[in-house]
């Protein structure tokens, strides 16, 4: 390793979590709470876990992350990318295993916005023909 911590941000939809990554034990926190505390379904938790997993870095390294916005699924998503983006800092070897399964790519999907004169961004108001 080049350095000893590494400090990355990830977005998804309107989630955002900042990730500070050291050597450790496997620790993580999210907001000052354990990952089984803050991740309520074990498939946020896989979701957020992946970049580790896939480069068999679980036990590796602890993770102290802060997230805000958007809801818990956008915040793992989040959580994915800022994780992986980190451990290519302090390992840029590992970036041929997490590009080709996706994981540094950010997910641009958006809320589209409402349009004036109709009730959402596509549906409109009922049509009357008389």
């Amino acid at each position: 390793m080049t350095q000893e911590t590494a400090i990355k941000s990830g977005r998804r939809r309107t989630a955002v979590a900042s990730v500070k990554l050291t050597p450790g034990n496997g620790e993580i926190t999210i907001n000052g709470r354990p990952i089984e505390d803050y991740f309520n379904t074990p498939t946020q938790r896989t979701v957020a876990l992946q970049p580790l997993v896939a480069t068999e870095n679980l036990k590796k390294f602890n993770i102290e992350a802060k997230t805000k916005g958007g809801g818990l699924v956008g915040q793992a998503g989040a959580l994915s990318l800022a994780i992986a983006r980190s451990l290519i800092t302090l390992q840029p070897e590992l970036r041929t295993v997490l590009k080709p399964k996706g994981l540094l790519t950010r997910d641009p999907r958006m809320k589209e916005r409402k349009k004036s004169g109709q009730p959402g961004a596509r549906k409109r108001f009922q049509f009357s023909k008389r």
